[in-house]
């Protein structure tokens, strides 16, 4: 089967939706299928052999955060060339509501469309203005997923209809061994994060104000930071004195990253809320990472209810420090979340997600395209 994935944020900044889109790709191809996947993108990025460029984009201010999009006359013509070009049996768009790529292909496609819904935001003020200008694209959808029950509710509640839901992917066996970087974790203990460090809602402020609670009281733990931003406006709101204590890598090689989970003795995810799903939660679990997690909806139904992590309430520093502390100071505690987070995680290994999207894809094909790749599947999943 030929499938076209468009992405609608530009790769060249690292997102959920960009590496949801790269590891579906990658998991499409290892069930032999082929792939085409569209993004925007700066001319000198460079891309795999599968990944297509649409243009550069601009920052737009989207669901609470900027995303870098592409819209336009100009980007149009790209998106009608390359769906031309592709012959694609199916073609599968990501976050269509964003005035986008995905958008746009949407318009211009014929044939088969199966869209996924990544965002949650109930009090989405862009979608409920659009809904009627969307419609018309969205209408061409001949099948929805999400990858959360909290996307799901979006879609519902803003846009109407209805997804099946199938959560995001992580390549578990990527995640699973790594050495750490040299000289992490050290003796007085590490904790870390990874996210863009200069968006609000991913909550590091609220780890850098617990930080300065937990470094007075232990005079060799680090914090490890990792994700793009400007280290030394993080290292301002931090107190003087514990400066020195906190590393930030900036943006990271794909190597690096997953060393990193596996240089900290407790994975901080301070997030405040807007979280569809939290693709950094599954790559630590799979690393075996003992979390500290913001208990909001997203995160705990990944979490299992906190028996993956320790939860604590959201954008309260004092609360993260109280659960960060007595992870340090429990091992068997850490070892034994650490056991569950793996177990947990393989539930959304791409092997089994990527699976489970061919099968939304079989429901759109025409009857005897659709039984044909019903037949190969059923033959590759044979042992």
């Amino acid at each position: 089967m030929r499938v076209g994935l468009v992405c609608p944020y530009t790769w060249d900044v690292p997102g959920g939706v960009q590496q949801h889109v790269g590891d579906l790709a990658e998991a499409l191809m290892d069930l032999g299928h082929e792939v085409s996947a569209l993004t925007p993108c700066d001319s000198e990025t460079e891309l795999p052999g599968h990944i297509a460029s649409a243009g550069r984009a601009v920052p737009v201010p989207y669901n609470g955060s900027v995303a870098r999009l592409s819209f336009g006359f100009r980007a149009a013509g790209r998106v009608r060339r390359w769906i031309r070009n592709g012959g694609f049996d199916v073609l599968h768009v990501h976050e269509p509501a964003a005035p986008s790529l995905s958008l746009l292909a949407c318009w211009v496609a014929e044939g088969p469309i199966v869209a996924t819904f990544h965002t949650s935001n109930p009090r989405s003020r862009a979608m409920a203005v659009s809904a009627a200008a969307l419609r018309t694209a969205l209408e061409k959808i001949n099948g929805r997923i999400a990858v959360s029950e909290a996307a799901r509710k979006t879609l519902v509640e803003h846009l109407g209809g209805d997804a099946v839901l199938i959560p995001n992917g992580v390549a578990v066996r990527h995640y699973e061994k790594a050495e750490p970087l040299e000289g992490w974790p050290g003796e007085g203990g590490a904790i870390g994060f990874l996210g863009r460090m200069d968006e609000p809602r991913k909550g590091l402020p609220v780890l850098l104000r617990a930080f300065n609670l937990l470094g007075r009281e232990r005079p060799g733990l680090r914090l490890l930071l990792a994700g793009p931003g400007d280290a030394d406006d993080v290292r301002s709101a931090v107190d003087p004195d514990l400066r020195d204590r906190v590393v930030a890598l900036g943006r990271v090689s794909e190597a690096d990253k997953v060393r990193a989970y596996h240089s900290v003795d407790v994975f901080c995810a301070p997030n405040l809320g807007g979280e569809s799903f939290g693709i950094v939660l599954t790559e630590a679990m799979s690393a075996g990472a003992p979390i500290a997690a913001s208990d909001i909806p997203a995160f705990r139904r990944v979490l299992c209810d906190g028996a993956a992590a320790a939860l604590f309430e959201a954008g309260e520093p004092e609360a993260l420090a109280r659960a960060a502390g007595e992870l340090l100071d429990d091992p068997d505690r850490r070892a034994s979340l650490s056991e569950a987070a793996r177990a947990a995680v393989r539930a959304y290994d791409w092997r089994t997600v990527a699976a489970d999207v061919v099968r939304v894809y079989e429901t759109v094909l025409p009857a005897g395209m659709g039984a044909a790749v019903s037949a190969d599947r059923r033959e590759a999943e044979q042992p």
